[in-house]
């Protein structure tokens, strides 16, 4: 299967609020959980409009979006968060999320950023370890009281080239 990605575009913010939630709740989640975590999970017009946001999509189905990643600079322009990083639950274990990934390293390196951060799931704790992320602390979580995940940061060591 062939992909490609591209810039998400705010009329396809639905969309990818609903795959935020349905690839979280693959990782076993109830009901009542995932409306808990609703809002926290809801991309917006404005959030895409704000930060940098790529969606993969199949080529061979009618451009079907399979995956999703933000990335928010800091005003000082050399770190950034990492967020809305999704994959549908069909393609998950298939190369979307490494594919993502990649590629957010190469534009976070083109210009300037060197340390990402993110707060994960524990579900994809594995994931981001084996994308060289470590665990340097733990946060409360914005939908579920008393809920810490894992804060997240890794260096990118990369030479920007041109895109």
């Amino acid at each position: 299967m062939n992909f490609k990605l591209r810039q998400a575009r705010p009329d396809e913010a639905q969309l990818l609020s609903n795959l935020a939630m349905s690839s979280k709740q693959s990782n076993g989640y109830d009901d009542e959980f995932m409306e808990q975590c609703r809002d926290e999970l809801t991309v917006t017009e404005k959030s895409l409009l704000a930060a940098e946001f790529w969606v993969a999509e199949t080529v061979a189905e009618s451009g079907a979006v399979c995956g999703c990643v933000g990335l928010s600079v800091d005003e000082a322009g050399n770190s950034a968060e990492v967020y809305s990083f999704f994959v549908d639950p069909d393609w998950k274990r298939k190369g979307i999320g490494r594919l993502l990934w990649l590629d957010l390293v190469k534009r976070a390196g083109n210009i300037g950023i060197r340390q990402v951060r993110l707060d994960a799931d524990p579900c994809a704790v594995a994931f981001y370890e084996a994308l060289g992320f470590e665990t340097v602390s733990y946060k409360p979580s914005g939908s579920i009281a008393g809920r810490t995940l894992p804060h997240m940061t890794t260096t990118l060591l990369w030479v920007p080239f041109p895109l």
